[in-house]
């Protein structure tokens, strides 16, 4: 497929230039604050982004690591997802990053033991706007979590399906990005064009940013499109795709209508056990840096 062909142009790209990152960089990090930030990015909707955080932080947080989830989509999905009252909340990352809230009134707790989440609100539609005349407006992310890193293992930024401010900011502000991909071809149009962006990041804001893996999910075995697309992804980016792949599955459909993840709606469903699965190769992963 000639999309795959512009996909692996922009990768391609973006690995040179994490050969010319001091490695010393990333490494200081983690070593000063034990932590680790990841953006959860595809400008195209409905590629299982919001599925993906929710039900990352949540099985990550049931292998007893400390997790906040950052909900940055004005939609607030990831909130509603987790259980929050969005009628009652005070304060969200709307607040913290216009207003200038201190994110420590924005962190909410959930149903699951050590997992929190910093809950989004419609106001963000708007905040593009209201940021343009802030100085620095690419790092008020960066600056609002870094102080938080020694109070969690990982911090999850579920971003807009779009390339603007916001989604500019939590690039920024992660180590690195966790990129769904749909098992269809639609799902494949405009990787590039965020691949470049990652890229421009990369260069110009955050040069310690990588790319942790693209993620399929809706995965259906049964049909050729959605095999032909695995296979294709693994045969040109290879360790940049997730061994664990994310299978349909009704359960994590209908766990966020009762305010769960899907290994509190239905432990033993698919769902449930693939982003368990997911959850343990990120360790594993982390373990080998």
């Amino acid at each position: 497929m000639l999309i795959f062909a512009r996909i692996y142009a922009a990768v391609r790209g973006f690995c040179l230039a994490k050969a010319k990152t001091p490695l010393l960089i990333t490494t200081l990090t983690y070593i000063q604050y034990m932590s680790k930030i990841i953006a959860l990015a595809n400008q195209k909707g409905g590629v299982g982004k919001t599925t993906t955080a929710i039900n990352l932080a949540a099985s990550l947080a049931t292998l007893e690591k400390n997790v906040l989830l950052i909900d940055a989509d004005s939609q607030a999905n990831a909130s509603s997802g987790l259980g929050v009252d969005l009628s009652k909340v005070d304060c969200s990352v709307y607040d913290c990053m216009v207003s200038g809230r201190n994110i420590r009134e924005a962190i909410y707790s959930t149903d699951i033991e050590r997992l929190d989440v910093v809950p989004s609100s419609i106001n963000l539609v708007g905040a593009e706007v209201e940021m343009y005349n802030l100085g620095d407006r690419e790092h008020v992310m960066k600056n609002m979590l870094d102080p938080l890193r020694k109070e969690y293992d990982y911090i999850l930024i579920d971003c807009s399906p779009s390339l603007g401010t916001i989604t500019v900011n939590a690039l920024t502000a992660a180590d690195s990005v966790i990129i769904p991909v749909q098992c269809e071809y639609f799902a494949l149009e405009g990787i590039s064009k965020l691949l470049n962006t990652i890229k421009l990041v990369k260069r110009k804001l955050n040069p310690g940013l990588e790319i942790e893996g693209f993620l399929l999910t809706m995965y259906d075995s049964r049909l050729k499109l959605a095999n032909q697309i695995y296979d294709e992804m693994k045969r040109h980016f290879q360790e940049l795709v997730f061994r664990t792949v994310i299978q349909r599955n009704v359960k994590l459909s209908e766990a966020p209508s009762h305010g769960l993840p899907a290994i509190l709606y239905d432990a033993v469903s698919t769902g449930a056990k693939n982003y368990l699965a997911l959850a343990k190769e990120i360790l594993s992963r982390r373990v080998e840096e």
